[in-house]
């Protein structure tokens, strides 16, 4: 004989289900009237609190939770430099972390009135920037300056979806992103005319699923803002373009003022930390192209380093000498966070000295500028403000230099014309 429905469940339920059919049905309520004690008091007397789930504790305030913003007494440099750590996870689980050193906590952005400008105009036009999308600590010191003049933004071109996987990187990654937006080359030129920065930076994800890589669309973002601003210093920060040199030489071109590209890292981790497609080598190719097509004063040439991710010390140095030889200007140091828990371990927190030393050793190599510190990323307002002086000098220089050059050709005709009177 087949079991019956009430038979095949499981034996708990079929108790409870039997006891209810054998008796009479009960009306149950959501809550339970309690005692009179706790539904009315006397008049005069508090009504007693009804006991819930919550300790009854005073929670910390929330400046307690954020290392930077409460007024504690200075460490001394072996507590500073030396990393703490902390037992997280239930009871039986627990598992060791170590806790950030104090001089990589920022301030969570402020919110301030320039912060909401800025965010409220890349949302109206569809923009997206690399301080949201990388997850940049900078991004309230950038964003929160007392003017838009006095901020900074990284805008991103062509989409949020990038088509390679960096182990380090944290934007999106798809084989096949959405199409180009045709007009975002117009609205990032009218965004950047709305806040009348002097210097900008434009970088973009790597679209290894279009034919150009996308440089055709940089360099007509970069004449469109030379457009609506001749004055206005661009930098890019572009990809590879899979070693494509035709491409480099079409941004190059499109009347930038910074040319930057990262290696990231240096040549021995490359291939555990970047995407297979990206090699060092590569980078210092496009980076060299650079210089060839537009001359050795003719641009800046940038890069970026990340440190923390197990590099030796001779491995750096290597990295620095490859990229004097191709002519880098500017060399930035951060170092290296972990986005999420996909992403490679950090192997160090650099101590600032340590910073402050490559800073020192990339100055006596050549470079033309070295920003270095933990915080510091390839888009530093530090090194913009630098860069922007530098070029600003050598416009004046040209400009000085080309006055000098009518003046010897004046005095050259004069000197002609004198011998043709005698």
């Amino acid at each position: 004989m087949p079991p019956t429905s009430l038979q095949r469940l499981q034996p708990p339920l079929r108790r409870a289900l039997a006891a209810n059919l054998s008796s009479t049905t009960i009306r149950s309520f959501a809550t339970i009237p309690g005692e009179p004690s706790e539904t009315a008091a006397p008049s005069g007397q508090t009504k007693a609190r009804r006991p819930t789930y919550f300790k009854d504790t005073t929670v910390a305030p929330f400046s307690e939770f954020v290392g930077t913003s409460s007024a504690a007494a200075p460490l001394s440099p072996t507590e500073a430099y030396t990393l703490r750590t902390a037992e997280v996870g239930p009871a039986g689980r627990k598992k060791t972390i170590t806790r950030l050193p104090e001089w990589l906590k920022t301030p969570i952005p402020s919110g301030n009135s320039n912060y909401k400008k800025i965010k409220a105009d890349l949302r109206g036009l569809g923009l997206h920037t690399v301080c949201e999308e990388a997850r940049c600590p900078n991004v309230s010191e950038c964003w929160g300056g007392s003017s838009k003049s006095a901020a900074t933004a990284t805008i991103m071109l062509m989409g949020d979806t990038c088509t390679r996987g960096c182990r380090f990187c944290s934007v999106k990654t798809n084989r096949k992103p959405p199409p180009l937006d045709p007009h975002e080359p117009e609205h990032v030129a009218e965004a950047l005319s709305r806040w009348g920065l002097g210097y900008v930076v434009l970088t973009s994800v790597d679209r290894d699923d279009l034919a150009d890589g996308g440089a055709r669309h940089f360099a007509e973002t970069i004449r469109r803002i030379k457009a609506k601003r001749a004055d206005l210093l661009v930098e890019a920060l572009t990809g590879d373009f899979r070693g494509d040199l035709d491409m480099v030489r079409v941004v190059a071109e499109s009347g930038l003022d910074v040319y930057a590209h990262n290696i990231e890292t240096v040549e021995e981790l490359t291939p555990y930390v970047r995407d297979r497609r990206a090699t060092f080598r590569q980078s210092l190719k496009v980076l060299e192209e650079v210089k060839r097509v537009r001359g050795k004063e003719g641009i800046i040439t940038k890069t970026s380093i990340m440190l923390g991710l197990g590099e030796q010390e001779h491995e750096v140095m290597d990295a620095l000498r490859e990229l004097r030889k191709v002519d880098v200007d500017v060399v930035t140091f951060g170092q290296y966070m972990r986005p999420t828990k996909r992403h490679l371990k950090v192997e160090k927190y650099i101590p600032p000295h340590e910073f402050d030393m490559w800073r020192d050793r990339a100055m006596e190599m050549g470079f033309l500028y070295c920003a270095s510190g933990p915080l510091v990323r390839s888009s530093y307002k530090a090194g913009e403000a630098f860069i922007e002086n530098v070029l600003k000098k050598r416009a004046g220089q040209k400009a000085i230099d080309g006055q000098k050059l009518n003046e010897a050709i004046a005095a050259e005709g004069q000197g002609v014309e004198s011998v043709k009177e005698q």
